[in-house]
């Protein structure tokens, strides 16, 4: 028992403090791509995990999860975004970034893994450091795609409605979307919903970096 909190503690935990500071801070680059520097002058646009974290996501959430036993999960402070600079085009591809910076990442992780197999670097413990940072990460980008505020799915629903449209589902959304998903993550409904999206990729990274030619 003792083994395994010190795996998710020195292993587990940092890989998804670096997923989460890469996923806000993909956030902020895209931002200021469009003209928005506030993420820059708010000392948010780093890869300094110490800069995005939040008590409860960053700290209090995954301890728990390390002392309970459940799957590690957690969030970081979202990196602040000036909405009123940008068009929701560009809103779109703000919240687009964070989980295919994620996605980058698992595919990352899995050639790195595949290149170690291939030039026989590879260590004890190593397949289970990748195959972590692999799950972690499609699991952050997967999660972060559902379409309800104030997760990044919203913004690119937002992006991809009309105007009158976008309008209704924000008004709507906005105010209870947060309880919203406190309810369906409870529930096991968005779990549900979203395990074969994420069986698939995490299937697809690790049988890529696997199955060596």
């Amino acid at each position: 028992m003792a083994n395994e909190f010190l795996i998710r503690l020195f292993v587990h935990y940092p890989v998804l403090l670096f997923a989460i500071t890469v996923h806000e801070y993909s956030h902020g680059k895209m931002a200021e791509r469009f003209g928005d520097n506030t993420a820059k002058i708010l000392g948010r646009l780093t890869l300094n995990p110490l800069a995005h974290i939040d008590l409860f996501g960053t700290v209090i959430l995954p301890i728990f999860s390390m002392l309970s036993g459940v799957p590690l999960f957690g969030w970081a402070k979202p990196v602040p975004v000036n909405m009123a600079l940008m068009t929701k085009k560009e809103i779109m591809f703000v919240g687009l970034s964070g989980p295919l910076a994620n996605i980058l990442l698992a595919g990352m992780f899995s050639l790195t893994f595949y290149l170690t197999k291939v030039l026989n670097l590879y260590f004890v413990g190593s397949e289970t450091l990748f195959e972590t940072a692999i799950v972690i990460n499609v699991v952050l980008a997967v999660f972060n795609l559902t379409p309800i505020p104030p997760l990044d799915g919203s913004r690119v629903v937002t992006g991809l409605l009309p105007y009158r449209w976008g309008y209704y589902y924000n008004t709507i959304f906005e105010r209870y979307g947060f309880f919203i998903i406190i309810f369906l993550l409870y529930t096991g409904i968005l779990w549900k919903l979203l395990s074969p999206i994420v069986s698939f990729l995490t299937n697809l990274f690790l049988t890529s970096s696997v199955n060596i030619i």
